[in-house]
């Protein structure tokens, strides 16, 4: 038997489970036996012990056990039914707001009532508003399992009970097929069953003491987090055979264009710039993609080597694609290209969605007949109209901010014949390690872990809103001195929800406080054209400060500013902060960044800007942010598919990390079928088909 063939039986052949139901469950993602079994309990609640109506405590969850003694329905604004139970040590009212025919003809009196709820107390006695219930005719029937209740995240229209129903089918379903265990004995010495693993998870039984019950949900946990840990470092495996089965261009290391460019620069490149160029020229003279992680702190020269790793394939008469996430940074690297390969004689191709169509269309037939050889783009790179003539790496820019069909579809423009273009990958947000070694396993990766001499950290500054003056007054002495400011405003109009200073709002009252100050603004809003005319102005200093919202987060550089204000800076993560941070210190003078924030602040925002102020290093700012924001959010799982755990936590389960890849290696060697068919019971088909 398939061996997941619970993932081909449809909720909708369970019982009392309706046609709207069965909707809103596909919403949440469940629409298999198999997606119920493993969607997993958020937490535990003890209702086997009843608690006397008279020793019920406001604000406390109890179970009652009751006789219906009177019901009626009462007629206010809105119809309710309350209904009165007693144990005879006391009457407790359960209450409906929303109730039909079915609930009415339950709750009748001489019925027994098993209800579960929150107490709470009413100018009459203490009622329940809502309860979980359970109705008996005959009292002596009446039966409390010896079972922890698990409670599972839901949405509206769709209760505990329904789910509780749905699981307690999909748990008799995988009883009645006895699952051969896909792990191998030699790996599954000490691991339980998949079967009783999922049974104590949904249903842990109280009949043993609590510390053998803590313990063999414990051992339950742990095995469902190592197979679901190895299905996903098997699927990495897997898409590096799917990797080496391609062909690429080889691409022979040729210094001639690089060398060139490296004597006109007036630095020269730190060791970590040459370790990460040599690794990625070793990449790329192999006859297979290379696909490769850049990542290293803001400043760190990522660019640079991107470019020289650029004109290594240029030199062999191959074209590249540079894709970047907005039009204003595929302009700042477009000019950074322009300024470090005309002199060789290169021509840059520039690609946004918002080019005059005239203008667009000479590039594209450039690009499609091989005259440019590097192009600077945004997501009109790969869309389908795009053709290249010799396409043989492509550079992705902040990654993350694009999704994995983006990036595939612009890896299959340098298709032919089974051979893909090299691909390089690079990010201005360091990745922490535990993340990297299962979001990014299947990438080499390369880290420049040095900043260039001659950069100076940026001292930063947490100051309340209540100061603004204050920090007007330096920006104007600042901006007096001949030096530029940035001033960020999180987003773009006012909202109340969120109370931010709207960045169009503080331009004009800027204008107000600093008369004889030239101020810009930009936004995301605004066109192209008028975008790049402002940033322009301020690149050359005819502004003295700009304010903007975090549109300028990446790619920025102007070594003039020295000062950065961030408004409502306790609203923004770790990592965003960091990235619009680095877009000051770029020049030879100290800089500042001002942290502006309304108090009363939480203890995350606390901690949040206490890092901040205190640490400069990106990698210890991302370990961080992970600890806090956790790794699905940093990730962006949802856009990326990258990694969607259904029980495995990856800051809790690290130590497992090293131990599931070995194991992953040897299923993937020796038990290629077993490996397969653990991929495709815990990782969606839709991820499976975007491996690379």
């Amino acid at each position: 038997m398939n061996e997941n063939f619970l993932n081909h039986i449809s909720i909708k052949t369970l019982n009392k489970v309706n046609f709207l139901q069965i909707k809103k469950l596909a919403k949440m993602g469940l629409q298999t036996v198999q997606d119920l079994l493993f969607h997993f309990p958020i937490r535990y609640e003890n209702r086997t012990q009843v608690c006397s109506i008279k020793n019920l405590v406001f604000g406390t969850y109890a179970t009652v056990i009751g006789k219906v003694i009177k019901t009626k329905i009462i007629y206010n604004s809105r119809r309710i039914m309350s209904c009165q139970i007693t144990d005879g040590s006391g009457i407790l009212t359960i209450k409906f707001f929303n109730f039909n025919n079915k609930i009415k003809n339950i709750f009748i009196p001489g019925y027994y009532i098993v209800a579960y709820g929150e107490i709470k107390g009413h100018k009459y006695g203490i009622e329940i508003i809502h309860p979980e219930y359970t109705a008996y005719k005959i009292e002596k029937n009446i039966k409390i399992k010896k079972v922890l209740t698990p409670v599972y995240s839901t949405t509206e229209g769709i209760s505990q009970l329904v789910l509780r129903n749905l699981i307690d089918q999909a748990l008799i379903i995988l009883n009645d097929y006895k699952l051969d265990e896909l792990i191998p004995k030699t790996i599954n010495k000490s691991l339980v069953s998949f079967s009783e693993a999922l049974h104590t998870i949904h249903h842990p039984s109280l009949g043993i003491n609590l510390a053998k019950l803590e313990n063999k949900i414990k051992l339950a946990n742990y095995r469902l987090i190592f197979e679901e840990l190895l299905a996903h470092n098997l699927r990495i495996l897997a898409a590096r055979d799917t990797i080496h089965s391609y062909n690429a261009m080889p691409i022979p290391k040729n210094h001639k264009l690089i060398n060139k460019l490296l004597s006109t620069l007036p630095f020269s490149l730190t060791n970590a710039q040459n370790k990460v160029l040599q690794e990625i020229e070793q990449d790329l003279s192999k006859n297979y993609p290379m696909t490769r992680l850049l990542q290293g702190d803001v400043g760190s020269g990522k660019t640079l080597v991107a470019a020289l790793s650029a004109l290594n394939v240029i030199a062999q008469g191959k074209q590249v694609a540079f894709m970047v996430p907005t039009e204003l940074l595929a302009e700042q690297h477009a000019d950074n290209f322009r300024q470090w390969f005309s002199p060789l004689g290169i021509e840059i191709g520039w690609l946004v969605g918002k080019q005059k169509y005239k203008e667009r269309k000479i590039q594209k037939d450039m690009i499609a007949n091989g005259d440019i050889a590097i192009v600077v783009g945004t997501h009109t790179l790969f869309q389908k109209h795009m053709q290249f003539k010799r396409l043989a790496l492509i550079i992705i820019d902040e990654q993350h901010r694009f999704g994995v069909h983006q990036r595939l579809a612009l890896w299959k423009k340098g298709e032919a014949k089974n051979i893909r273009p090299h691909q390089l990958i690079m990010t201005a947000t360091p990745i922490p390690r535990t993340l990297a070694m299962i979001a990014y396993a299947d990438l080499n990766i390369s880290i420049i872990d040095e900043i260039p001499p001659g950069r100076h950290p940026v001292l930063t500054i947490v100051v309340p809103d209540i100061r603004r003056n204050k920090i007007i007054k330096r920006v104007k002495n600042i901006c007096l001195e001949g030096r530029q400011v940035y001033w960020v405003c999180p987003i773009i109009e006012e909202s109340e929800l969120l109370e931010a200073q709207a960045a169009e709002v503080n331009w004009k009252l800027l204008n107000k406080s600093l008369p004889n100050i030239k101020i810009g603004l930009i936004h995301g809003r605004m066109k192209l054209s008028e975008k790049q005319v402002i940033m322009n102005n301020f690149k050359n200093n005819k502004l003295q400060l700009l304010v903007t919202t975090t549109v300028i987060e990446v790619g920025v550089d102007v070594p003039n500013a020295s000062l950065m204000i961030i408004e409502n800076a306790e609203r923004l993560g770790l990592a965003q902060l960091h990235q619009l941070r680095g877009r000051v210190g770029r020049g030879s003078s100290v800089s500042y960044c001002v942290l502006l924030y309304k108090p009363p602040l939480n203890k995350i925002a606390i901690r949040r800007l206490e890092a901040i102020r205190n640490i400069n290093d990106g990698f210890m700012i991302a370990q961080l942010d992970l600890e806090i924001r956790g790794p699905g959010e940093i990730l962006g799982t949802k856009q990326t598919g990258a990694v969607n755990f259904k029980i495995v936590d990856l800051l809790r389960d690290q130590m497992m990390i090293s131990e599931v890849q070995q194991a992953a290696c040897y299923m993937h060697k020796y038990h290629p079928k077993k490996a397969n068919s653990i991929i495709e019971r815990w990782i969606s088909k839709k991820i499976i088909d975007t491996n690379i």
